[in-house]
């Protein structure tokens, strides 16, 4: 894929930065030491474990009510303490069907709907205490930035950013206005994972060397479908980007496994992508018969598999994949793999060994599941199970983010984690475009990676108190 210079610009956010003319013109000579990266700040206020004033009752405003924000309103009507007072949406028509929803819960909320900017109105209201984000991925700084600039906890789908600019104003926002930022990452909460980062935890294996993940899912037919993504924004977004667009999945789970941004921290990447060698097919097998497709044939459509590899400062390593194209099973992978044991989840059925003799035997299997399983599951894991959301780790996300705001706790993920994971999007894209040099990796934490402790709370040591209701 061609990436020109004012692409390049726009895409890593640089013009916005005020250092455009860094010597971009010959950005594919660049040397891999002197990606035009910021690289770190002069922290105003750490986020990480931040505890911001408990709210008894936590008010929330919900922005975008397609697939992903109308789950979100059903999960947020069966947890304790939360009162959803305001909804958004520029379709006007899912606005009204939310209401109607959340009122059968006893929820009587404000709505806003029909303009693209309605969504300020719900982030200057009194009466929100949380704005939840499901729009677009475009949206989802522009959204959380004016939530925070306006007194207001950010809770965001992923991505949280698309470009290095836009991820430093989520974390300098966060650190000036002292609101907590979230990127909803429901797979930290997916009962394997939270299984293995217990494990890890105590030692089980070792000290880990190596972790994959992947977000590896067949959706050609909703990428080309007119009705699944409001005005395509997805299919738009894999004609104009060429990197790992989507790596927070597979990332999330191994990042906190290797306490990255609490002991550790990402060093540098290199990334490389296959062609398109469907995309683009597709669209001029469309437009055959449509003539509505003629706009989406000869684009430069990223290419199938994209695989980025990173290194930590500690010398640990990191694969993650990303194909949303080719007609795979899906998969996460979720490898972690230590001096004393590894662990693979995909593919199923997940799978745990202590050496190269083999995978352990399934009554082993059981019996590692017993002693590891964390409280968090214990506890809230059967009815989260019942609530839903892909397979319960929704629910849990959302009923431990609620807990923490109304124990007045830090949340399981903060600010750092959200800009630092959203990175390695564009970070991709200029290695990708730079013939898979190595780029150095930000540090938003301007250095209190080496002193901050791990936050997600899985043995839920404070709160878990508020219940599924």
């Amino acid at each position: 894929m061609k990436t020109t210079r004012r692409d390049f610009l726009k895409l890593t956010g640089l013009a916005g930065a005020g250092i455009a003319g860094a010597g971009l013109a010959g950005c594919a000579n660049q040397s891999p030491t002197e990606a035009p990266f910021r690289l770190s700040h002069n922290q105003d206020f750490n986020m990480s474990g931040y505890a911001a004033p408990k709210l008894e009752t936590v008010r929330i405003g919900l922005i975008g009510i397609g697939n992903r924000g109308s789950g979100a309103l059903r999960r947020h009507v069966r947890i304790e303490g939360v009162e959803i007072t305001a909804l958004a949406d520029i379709d006007p028509a899912k606005v009204n069907r939310a209401r109607e929803f959340v009122r059968e819960y006893g929820h009587e909320p404000v709505t806003y709907s029909g303009g693209e900017d309605e969504w300020k109105k719900l982030c200057e209201r009194d009466d929100v205490d949380l704005v939840y984000i499901c729009t677009p991925w475009s949206l989802h700084a522009p959204n959380a930035i004016y939530a925070m600039e306006n007194d207001k906890h950010a809770a965001t789908e992923i991505p949280a950013a698309q470009t290095m600019d836009e991820c430093w104003q989520l974390v300098e926002t966060s650190e000036r206005t002292r609101k907590h930022c979230i990127m909803l990452e429901n797979v930290c909460y997916d009962f394997f994972e939270m299984m293995t980062l217990n494990m890890a935890r105590q030692g089980f294996f070792g000290d880990l060397v190596h972790g994959e993940g992947a977000y590896i899912h067949d959706l050609m037919d909703l990428n080309f479908s007119k009705t699944a993504y409001a005005g395509m924004w997805r299919l738009e977004e894999n004609s104009k980007r060429n990197g790992s667009l989507y790596p927070m999945h597979g990332l999330g789970p191994i990042a906190q496994l290797m306490d990255i941004n609490y002991g550790d921290r990402m060093d540098y990447l290199v990334s490389m992508s296959s062609n398109d060698f469907m995309m683009g097919r597709r669209a001029e097998e469309l437009a055959e018969d449509d003539d509505f497709w003629h706009q989406y044939v000869g684009r430069d459509y990223r290419g199938n598999m994209n695989t980025t590899l990173i290194r930590t400062n500690k010398g640990r390593s990191m694969l993650v994949q990303h194909d949303v194209t080719s007609p795979r099973p899906y998969t996460r992978i979720h490898l972690i793999s230590g001096t004393k044991g590894i662990a693979r989840k995909w593919p199923g059925p997940a799978r745990i060994a202590r050496s190269h003799h083999g995978w352990v035997s399934d009554e082993e299997f059981n019996e590692l599941q017993e002693k590891y399983t964390p409280e968090i599951t214990r506890r809230v894991g059967e009815m989260a199970r019942q609530v839903g959301g892909h397979g319960g780790m929704d629910t849990l996300m959302d009923w431990r983010m609620v807990d923490c705001l109304r124990n007045g706790l830090p949340l399981d993920m903060d600010v750092y984690d959200a800009a630092l994971w959203s990175a390695v999007i564009p970070l991709s894209e200029w290695s990708v475009a730079n013939r898979s040099a190595s780029v150095d990796i930000p540090d938003f934490t301007g250095g209190s990676w080496q002193t901050n402790t791990p936050l997600m709370d899985i043995n839920l040591e404070k709160g878990g108190s508020t219940r599924l209701i």
